[in-house]
């Protein structure tokens, strides 16, 4: 259950990036943290450039670096692209179908909910946010859970229709993971062929 608890505001503008999600603070200050974050900065060396990238990628998805290793080894080992195998891996988890399904709004949140046994996979009940949803297996919100306002909120004009691997069924208010989502269509802005270069040195 271990995961990143620290300041989310200073991790996105270390990336220049808000991959927390919607965040006031570090639309005020875009710049790098620190007294010298706004002043011009040394540049980054090609390694550190590869580092960054897999860093954003762990914080992106809140996967510590033990888990993301063995993710990558995993990956490595199945036929494919390697950096297109990790990605699809992170999308299945989980805690990240849940967010993409809106029934939370972060992926910090739709771990909570996994985590305190709000979320079913198939009709059952799995607290697990790092499980590997399969094709074809149906996550949903547990019968007593659905009047959370957490995720009434969350599911309020949500368009389930961005994500073409997925299908939502408002009625009983569970999607379905219909496959691996291709590199095109998942939205974050990370190059995993960098990340492969880093492990492969």
């Amino acid at each position: 259950m271990a995961r990143y608890t620290g300041p989310k505001t200073r991790i996105a503008r270390k990336f220049g990036e808000a991959i927390y999600g919607a965040d006031k603070a570090f639309e005020k200050r875009k710049y790098a943290p620190g007294q010298h974050g706004n002043s011009r900065r040394r540049k980054t060396s090609e390694y550190g450039v590869m580092l960054a990238e897999k860093q954003k990628a762990k914080y992106t998805y809140g996967v510590l670096e033990k888990q993301f290793r063995n993710m990558f080894d995993k990956a490595s080992r199945e036929s494919g692209i390697t950096g297109v195998n990790l990605l699809q891996a992170l999308e299945s988890r989980l805690d990240n179908v849940v967010f993409r399904l809106g029934i939370a709004p972060t992926r910090v949140a739709a771990r909570q909910l996994v985590s305190h046994r709000h979320i079913t996979v198939d009709g059952k009940v799995l607290n697990i946010p790092s499980y590997q949803v399969k094709p074809g297996q149906i996550v949903g919100v547990r019968e007593r859970s659905k009047s959370l306002e957490v995720i009434a909120d969350s599911l309020a004009g949500f368009n389930h229709a961005k994500y073409a691997w997925i299908e939502w069924d408002e009625q009983a208010k569970a999607g379905k993971f219909l496959h691996k989502p291709e590199r095109e269509d998942i939205p974050e802005n990370i190059k995993e062929q960098l990340i492969v270069e880093l492990y492969s040195k």
